[in-house]
């Protein structure tokens, strides 16, 4: 497949080291384009439910070819997000192409673009509310495997796949009052002067123009890789959400980067006689 040039995507809520994390439709995609700047706006690696019973070749190999844009000259932001929240102690690290950082502002086609995850306005990091977010979090992990197996069970008799997930994070996005957590986002970024203000956090897509009595601006959500599989691309000086289908994109094989034996005791043995 031929490569799209692309001049910035921005990509959230991936999730890997879950086990709805759809990592080779992500690899996919990202095998399709040649972006000049790539931004992980958070949620990236789940740090929340990360063990080292779960994180497949597939999950690797995300960041393996995140790599191999950056050894083709792609400039790489990683915005951290509540579930990555342990990286905010790096922040404002940088290394050659990759820049690790909390928010980000961007000067495009001279229009300033405001970019954040967007979880400091529901505080899931911090106190008793970070508890039950965690919880929610592994429920909500539990609803998807649940999912694909009402899914395989369905395909067997020739049904249509069902969204049970989906429609249970849409109900509690309802509760969590989305408008309210968009309206909070433009109206900071209007109060900035900012043209556009970009979030993730809640696996929503979205583009819409929001306006109040001190200006208006456009604002965007990049969505997620569990359930809506969507990203934002800007070219040809305009934003749009890019919906993974696919139909559009040939089977192709994963590099699944080999396993590494570590043997630490040995290891261990060794540094500790260094420092005698």
């Amino acid at each position: 497949m031929e490569k799209r040039a692309v001049d910035v995507v921005v990509i959230s809520d991936v999730h890997l080291g879950t086990y709805g994390c759809r990592a080779k439709e992500l690899v996919a995609y990202l095998k399709s384009i040649l972006p000049n700047i790539l931004i992980l706006n958070g949620d990236i690696i789940d740090g929340w439910q990360f063990t080292k019973r779960y994180f497949p070749g597939s999950h690797m190999a995300v960041i393996k070819e995140v790599l191999n844009l950056i050894t083709k000259g792609t400039r790489v932001f990683y915005i951290t997000g509540n579930h990555d929240e342990l990286l905010r102690r790096y922040s404002d690290f940088q290394l050659s192409h990759f820049t690790l950082t909390d928010k980000l502002v961007l000067e495009i086609d001279n229009k300033m673009t405001w970019i954040f995850h967007g979880d400091v306005f529901d505080n899931t990091t911090k106190g008793g509310a970070k508890v039950l977010a965690k919880l929610g979090s592994n429920g909500y992990g539990a609803l998807i495997l649940f999912n694909r197996f009402v899914n395989f069970v369905l395909k067997a008799f020739g049904r249509e796949k069902l969204s049970i997930s989906k429609n249970v994070m849409a109900g509690v996005n309802k509760m969590a009052k989305i408008d309210q957590f968009e309206q909070i986002a433009a109206e900071l970024a209007i109060e900035k002067r900012y043209d556009y203000v970009i979030c993730g956090h809640i696996h929503q897509p979205q583009k819409r123009v929001i306006e109040n009595e001190k200006g208006k601006v456009t604002y965007l959500n990049s969505g997620d890789w569990v359930e809506h599989l969507t990203a934002l691309e800007y070219r040809q000086n305009e934003w749009n959400i890019f919906e993974y289908n696919e139909k559009d994109f040939p089977q192709t094989a994963i590099d699944i980067p080999a396993k590494v034996n570590v043997l630490t005791d040995e290891i261990s043995f060794y540094i500790n006689s260094l420092a005698i």
